[in-house]
């Protein structure tokens, strides 16, 4: 009986955690605060940026004489004040605790196993410009409490201590705190339209943002004025997000850049007009404005989901949640010049309540976000949490309930509490829909969809594209198959007759991680034999799952599903290629390398999409009648 106890108090503590983000292992509103003399910890440089950059490395040195362990940790926090930003306590005499999580954190011993026997160490840190300064703190104890614990053998124990901050280290701060990062680009409502949307910590009544941008030969001739948004722990809908997890986002600025000529490369800088007089500049950036619908152009689009963030001096090595972000990430980098533009459809972050991943993430994708439109969809880890309207009543968001998103990322949604939206691409269409609101029949989304799907000219956009974050089609993911569905509970019933009716080419999803393909197929059954080469009149929508592009991977059932023709469970992303109005290839790359794992053709002349006879007689509905 009492082993059966131990398991379930130590599950208990488990449980609380959130496996899908490190910091949450960290209990900081249990941490005492017992300064010690004869600890120290010291942080160099103090000034960050000395070169115009956003990103620096700090190295820490500290040392513990006294009881130094192997479960020691150096937290990094911001502001720097921290450690006198005490959490006020119900009960009287109750030692002081913290009130603010780390922004990331490695252990003592990372860089040297001698580390619990000299009780000194060192560690480089990289940190990025967050608006306010940082300090590091050096911890005993281990990242969470856990009681003593008594197994059926009363000598044997397992005992944890409570995490016990015992030196802080002085300030570091960039030179300019404030300046503008992170550049990132997306489509506007119209075609012709790019949006262009950073983070300062500047506030209107500090500086006027706005952006200078023009073609090459024109260099910075326009300026647009930008707007600006923010948001509080007010807004927060629950914890982590409105207690430990809570961060200043700063200020968000979004410039709209209007009535571009088509595939035409623009030149821009972020910038603010302090009061002063002084302009603050981002760097120089370039994008490739989006063709017009129906150009005949090379167009390629990559789509994932579910990538999170990971951390390149190795911090939050605890979970290593996303051990596949970065590598996707390079291969983006790598491959930019043979990119136009990214979906990234849901599970972007995974912060999970924790804002100072936000700054962490768009700073991962910086390089791309500021050169080509970076498209998001609304995953259950940004918008899910009981009581406040989302489609799903669960705690995903980590009390973000979508507001961090909605902000950080600016996508052409009439509502950005309604997040599904129209692209238009040259070719293509893509109609993205909002899985974590309501998408059933008869529902505005709903309604919206079919819009969407009905109202595209496939002589001009012959490829149809429906996105969303979790599997509304077909899945052979064991965690669907366990419920019986294949996919979210009466979404195929919901939708297949729309993708059927509007000959939907190809449906994306993430929320699994790993990558699938289908046949094509309609109730649940494959109509045609092709697997690697289609042409001819369409017959159904071919179903991917792309969720496989960091986090933890997924298993698949081992039941036989007819419909599923390739699996992977790898890291990976989808690349979608229009060589003109009758040629698309798809391909599934790794992660790790990106060599093509997987890849299908889709050729088919205008009159084979719209299911015409040999005496060109179309339905009204392929019309869009």
């Amino acid at each position: 009986m009492a082993a059966f106890w131990v398991l379930l108090v130590f599950g208990a503590l488990v449980a609380a955690n959130d496996e899908h983000q490190p910091l949450s292992k960290i209990s900081i509103h249990r941490s005492a605060v017992r300064l010690q003399s004869s600890a120290s910890i010291t942080a160099s440089p103090q000034v960050l940026g000395l070169k115009g950059v956003n990103v620096d490395n700090v190295r820490v040195i500290f040392q513990m004489p006294i009881g130094a362990s192997s479960s020691d940790w150096i937290g990094v926090f911001s502001p720097s004040n921290f450690s006198s930003k005490l959490c006020l306590s119900d009960q009287l005499g109750e030692e002081p605790r913290l009130c603010n999580a780390p922004i990331k954190y490695q252990f003592a011993n990372m860089s040297d196993s001698q580390y619990a026997m000299s009780g000194r160490g060192e560690l480089t840190f990289r940190l990025i410009n967050q608006r306010q300064d940082f300090a590091f703190g050096l911890f005993s104890g281990y990242l969470d409490k856990v009681n003593l614990l008594f197994f059926n053998d009363p000598t044997v124990a397992f005992f944890c201590m409570q995490p016990v901050l015992v030196a802080v280290s002085q300030p570091v701060a960039f030179k300019n705190p404030k300046a503008p990062v992170s550049p990132r680009l997306a489509l506007g409502k119209d075609w012709n339209e790019m949006t262009v949307t950073w983070t300062s910590g500047y506030s209107i009544s500090e500086a006027k943002p706005f952006v200078l941008w023009g073609p090459e030969d024109e260099k910075y001739a326009f300026r647009a004025p930008a707007s600006t948004l923010t948001f509080t722990q007010k807004d927060m809908c629950g914890a982590p997000a409105n207690t430990v997890g809570w961060r200043d986002p700063g200020y968000i600025h979004t410039s709209y850049l209007k009535n571009l000529w088509p595939s035409t490369t623009y030149f821009y800088k972020i910038a603010h007009k302090l009061k002063s007089g002084d302009t603050v500049y981002g760097p120089e950036n370039h994008f490739m404005s989006s063709p017009a619908p129906g150009q005949d152009s090379l167009q390629r689009v990559v789509i994932f989901g579910d990538m999170g963030k990971g951390e390149r001096d190795l911090s939050n090595e605890y979970s290593d949640y996303q051990p596949g972000a970065l590598n996707t990430t390079d291969r983006l980098n790598e491959d930019l010049d043979n990119i136009d533009m990214v979906f990234h459809i849901g599970d972007i972050t995974y912060s999970d309540g924790y804002l100072s991943q936000w700054d962490q993430f768009t700073e991962q994708i910086e390089k791309i976000s500021s050169r080509v439109p970076y498209m998001i969809a609304s995953g259950n880890h940004e918008r899910d949490w009981p009581l406040s309207g989302s489609f799903y009543n669960v705690t995903d968001s980590g009390g973000e309930c979508g507001v961090p998103a909605q902000t950080v990322f600016n996508m052409p949604a009439k509502n950005r509490a309604k997040f599904w939206y129209s692209a238009d691409y040259g070719m293509f269409r893509f109609c993205v829909a909002d899985s974590e609101n309501d998408w059933q029949e008869g529902s505005e989304q709903y309604k919206f969809i079919e819009e969407c799907l009905s109202s595209v000219d496939r002589q001009k956009q012959p490829w149809l594209i429906f996105i969303a974050h979790r599997v509304l089609g077909y899945s052979s993911g064991w965690f669907y198959a366990t419920q019986g569905t294949f996919a979210e509970a009466m979404a195929r019933e919901t939708f297949q007759k729309l993708w059927q009716k509007y000959k939907v080419d190809l449906a994306f999803y993430g929320h699994l991680h790993h990558y699938e393909r289908t046949c094509t197929v309609y109730q649940n059954q494959c109509v045609g034999k092709e697997t690697e080469n289609y042409s001819g009149k369409f017959n159904a929508t071919i179903h991917l799952v792309v969720g496989g592009a960091g986090a933890h991977l997924a298993d698949f059932t081992p039941i036989n599903t007819t419909w599923s023709l390739v699996r992977d469970r790898d890291y990976g992303f989808g690349k979608l290629t229009a060589f003109d109005h009758s040629t698309l290839l798809f391909e599934y790359k790794k992660s790790s390398s990106g060599d093509v794992y997987d890849k299908f053709w889709i050729k088919r002349e205008y009159m084979d999409v719209l299911g015409c006879d040999t005496l060109r007689n179309c339905p009204e509905v392929a019309l869009g009648r």
